[in-house]
């Protein structure tokens, strides 16, 4: 495994991590012992960084995580606040309700302070609002969170979260259908020494290659029911790419991968040639996933020409869609 430093906090994490969203919930059917499994998997292969959220299963992935984190207390868990809001406004995102949710997770994750909160992809107002990071900075003096950062939907709000000192970490979309962050993000991120965990890094799984242009999903997995953005933001299902164009660029990629990797491994191993990227956080609902995830981080560097392939792949299909969106 290859660890990176994750911005001011200092510390080390392994460059392929753990997304937790699929334990707990809207991925389809998911078995909590073979979640523990691939929990544990992930460690055995040196991931040492998982990230979750208080609204994934309603606390259920976080109550996995803390099974997890009994046995291995060097982990670090990243947690998500915000997302509980209903309605979900940028009014929401005040004193009463942040020092609630923190809470909830530090119950549910079984820590007096939580390692890291990521406001969850809250309004874009909620940006302009100082206050809000304040409220963040009180929860740190408490002792109740030891840092904070946010996960955002665009390259301008990661742009303007990083203007707030306390804010030492960003959470963004990106992959080889996602490519806008790595044009003036991330060299911004790295002068401010703010640490880039990258999620959604396999496109909801369109990028490992497995599905074809009519392929169905279970009605309560998110890349059904959000497929046009119904539940949240459409950029989190597929990367925001129809399903179609995607598969056929997926099949361009097939062409171009090289040697000795699976498609989920090259897409991966893509997002590590980016030095400003700390972690990916790909998704396991098996050990086998979680294996083969970290697996990534042992490939060796991909080529000028296949970094080149990649980004005429991007041009040719998917830029039109989603480059200027996100």
């Amino acid at each position: 495994m290859e660890y990176r430093t994750l911005g001011s906090t200092g510390w080390d994490v392994s460059a392929i991590s753990f997304g937790a969203w699929a334990i707990g919930g809207s991925w389809g059917a998911v078995d909590d012992h073979e979640s523990l499994q691939a929990l544990q998997t992930a460690v055995d292969a040196g991931v040492n960084f998982f990230d979750t959220a208080d609204v994934y299963g309603d606390g259920r992935s976080e109550q996995l995580i803390a099974q997890l984190y009994r046995d291995h207390n060097a982990l670090r868990v990243a947690t998500k606040a915000g997302r509980r809001l209903a309605p979900h406004t940028a009014e929401g995102y005040n004193r009463e309700n942040l020092t609630a949710f923190v809470d909830r997770s530090r119950t549910n994750l079984d820590r007096d302070a939580l390692d890291l909160v990521q406001l969850h992809c809250p309004p874009t107002e909620v940006y302009y609002q100082p206050e809000v990071f304040g409220v963040l900075d009180d929860l740190k003096a408490e002792g109740k969170i030891r840092h904070y950062g946010v996960s955002v939907e665009t390259v301008e709000e990661a742009l303007k979260a990083t203007e707030y000192p306390g804010v030492e970490t960003v959470q963004i979309i990106f992959n080889m259908f996602r490519q806008r962050p790595a044009e003036l993000f991330f060299e911004e991120a790295r002068k401010r020494d703010v640490g880039v965990i990258v999620r959604v890094p396999l496109a909801s799984g369109l990028l490992t290659g497995k599905y074809t242009a009519d392929a169905t999903f279970p009605e309560d997995d998110h890349r059904n029911f959000n497929r046009n953005g119904e539940a949240f933001d459409v950029g989190e299902t597929f990367a925001g790419v129809d399903l179609e164009t995607g598969v056929q660029a997926v099949r361009e990629l097939e062409s171009v991968k090289p040697e000795g990797m699976t498609m989920a491994q090259f897409a991966l191993r893509w997002i590590l040639m980016h030095d400003a990227v700390s972690c990916a956080i790909p998704g396991a609902k098996r050990p086998v996933q979680a294996a083969e995830n970290a697996q990534a981080a042992e490939c060796p560097p991909l080529s000028d020409d296949t970094m080149g392939a990649v980004a005429d792949i991007y041009d040719t299909y998917i830029r039109e869609q989603v480059h200027h969106r996100w």
